[in-house]
């Protein structure tokens, strides 16, 4: 019953902007508590309206979601290739102050973006990278590789050191160890990791706002969809039809990695 109310009230917002996406302006208008229109009144004019180009009388948005699709994802490689090998040097290798470096990557959380925004618009306009999704790249990844760095080694360090220690008796470096017996099965907490960091890149708002809102053709799905909620002539039913385009990945990319995300919780157990 817990699980059934706490489902509802998770779907139910999602399952009424679905709704209001669908319907026309005039019917909403006409009858502004319904919550389940009429079949023949559905359409799907509000998604051409948002994806079509600006050319076109549309809102762009098909060009927002390639350019998040596009950070987001250099995002989630960029910090796993470098999340990782730091992950495990701090699970796995003895070296002085190992606890203390742990401890500062959390720490960088204790301050607010707002903080380091200015400074870094000041520091990427000089070295010519505001403007540019390359720029927003570099950026997330100082938000994203930290806290990969702490879920990773706090994974990696439930990895059996007897499994690793037998592949090093067996001629393995310990990159070789790390790339054939640490990894595969510490794929659960690479899965998790890598949408955390993807939800963080698609999602982000002040950072883009900051580097790219002069620049339209490379704005990302939420600083798009923050001008539809600001504009007066953008009708509500184009800006749920905004809102559904920008859930809607998240939700997708989820359900496909969801058996990933559990597969392998069992995996890498020693067998006696």
């Amino acid at each position: 019953m817990t699980i059934a109310l706490f489902l509802i009230a998770t779907l139910l917002p999602f399952l009424y902007m679905l709704l209001l996406s669908v319907r026309p302006i005039e019917s909403l208008l006409r009858d502004p508590s319904s919550l389940l229109p009429s079949l023949d009144e559905l359409t799907l004019e509000t998604y051409r309206d948002v994806l079509a180009p600006v050319s076109e009388g549309g809102q762009g948005f098909l060009t927002f979601l390639g350019n998040s699709a596009i950070v987001a994802v250099s995002s989630v490689i960029l910090a796993l290739v470098i999340g990782i090998p730091g992950a495990y040097a701090i699970a796995r290798l003895p070296f002085r102050g190992r606890r203390q470096v742990s401890g500062l990557f959390l720490a960088t959380y204790l301050f607010p973006a707002i903080i380091i925004a200015i400074p870094l618009f000041v520091i990427f306009t000089r070295i010519g990278l505001r403007g540019s999704l390359v720029g927003l790249v570099i950026v997330y990844l100082a938000q994203t590789v930290p806290v990969a760095i702490y879920m990773m080694r706090n994974y990696f360090q439930t990895v059996p050191e007897s499994v690793e220690e037998a592949g090093l008796m067996d001629g393995l470096s310990r990159l070789g160890v790390m790339w054939r017996i640490t990894l595969p099965l510490s794929m659960p907490s690479l899965m998790a990791t890598g949408l955390f960091v993807f939800m963080i890149a698609w999602n982000e708002f002040l950072f883009a706002l900051l580097f790219l809102v002069d620049k339209r053709p490379l704005w990302t799905v939420s600083l798009g969809l923050s001008q539809l909620s600001g504009s007066i002539e953008v009708p509500t039913t184009v800006l749920m039809a905004g809102s559904v385009v920008l859930t809607l990945p998240i939700i997708i990319l989820f359900f496909l990695t969801e058996r990933l995300l559990t597969g392998g919780l069992t995996a890498g157990a020693e067998k006696g």
